[in-house]
């Protein structure tokens, strides 16, 4: 690795100063599982390191008559094993839970996971053309091996999937991120703060280089007891994900359901919200022909690449499985 300079200010007023003056190539390091790696790889050569994760200000996490809040600098177990989060936001908890190793969850911040970079083979190979590393050198996964690539969200340039699961379940209960930088503080709803690649794969998020995420805010909502995240993957161990599902649902005394909520995980170049599914399910019965057509719509407008057409089979299946789980909760 290239040397860097280190600084680890005491209080996020300190951060703030210091990325204000920051030198070009500044990076944040939380709980450094992604940052090292990137940075052993050469994928990373940060010129100066901000050290935030010692910092009391990000690691509350408090609940209200409204919302979860939870500090950027919270570790991913103190949330997979909160006692009121996991029965009250289960696919939370659980998208947490099967996100990583039980040492990784130790080490990883809540702030830094939503941010991590794509695991994409071509990304993290530093000799490999990749226009999200080395902008106009070409994309190798477009001639290559896409097996875990985008079906959603990909534009001629990068397919490269974004590799988290916790942005999954927050994006299905509308979560908002508060950010803060030089110019003062900012919310950011989920569903906004990360971006397609379009004709800039460099771009991943929407946060200017001088802002931090200081708290995430989940809104209370009944759906979030009758949820579940549910992740297929190519071993049960620590692994990421070829496709993956948060759902919530609210079924009413009848059996209808009342209020549905869906995102995809694995499958899109960022977290994919699947709105039509959504839609489908409201007002009728949740039945087995009902889930499988929330599936359906969910994956219309997948585009395969050469090797991954089968997991849009696979991803409405995984949909399916997890509205029908989803239902069995709802209705305890």
């Amino acid at each position: 690795m290239k040397p860097f300079a280190y600084t680890a200010p005491s209080s996020v007023d300190a951060v703030v100063e210091a990325l204000r003056v920051a030198q070009p190539g500044t990076k944040i390091l939380a709980g450094g599982t992604t940052l090292y790696d990137l940075m052993k790889l050469g994928v990373e050569a940060p010129s100066a390191v901000i050290d935030v994760h010692r910092l009391p200000e990000l690691t509350g996490i408090s609940v209200t008559d409204s919302e979860v809040v939870l500090g950027a600098g919270v570790r991913m177990a103190d949330v997979s094993d909160h006692p009121v989060i996991r029965p009250s936001y289960t696919a939370l908890a659980e998208s947490i839970w099967r996100a990583a190793s039980q040492q990784l969850r130790n080490m990883a911040t809540l702030g830094g996971n939503l941010l991590q970079r794509t695991r994409c083979g071509y990304f993290r190979d530093a000799d490999m053309p990749c226009n999200k590393r080395n902008p106009g050198s070409g994309c190798a996964a477009m001639e290559g091996v896409d097996r875990p690539h985008a079906l959603l969200g990909a534009s001629s340039l990068c397919s490269a999937t974004y590799a988290g699961d916790f942005a999954i379940a927050l994006l299905a209960f509308d979560a908002v991120v508060d950010v803060v930088g030089p110019r003062g503080e900012r919310s950011i709803p989920l569903a906004e703060l990360h971006v397609e690649p379009g004709e800039d794969p460099r771009r991943e998020h929407v946060l200017d280089i001088d802002e931090l995420i200081v708290r995430i805010r989940v809104p209370l909502t009944e759906a979030g007891r009758g949820s579940t995240y549910l992740k297929i993957r190519d071993r049960e161990s620590y692994a990421f994900a070829l496709a993956s599902a948060a759902v919530g649902l609210v079924i009413d005394g009848s059996g209808i359901v009342t209020e549905s909520r869906i995102a995809l995980g694995g499958v899109a170049t960022r977290p994919w919200r699947a709105v039509e599914a959504e839609q489908s399910l409201l007002g009728q019965p949740l039945t087995a022909a009902a889930a499988r057509r929330a599936g359906e719509i969910a994956f219309a407008a997948a585009r395969p690449g050469r090797t991954n057409e089968f997991r849009i089979e696979l991803g409405i299946r995984t949909v399916a499985d997890a509205v029908r789980t989803a239902g069995e909760r709802a209705v305890r």
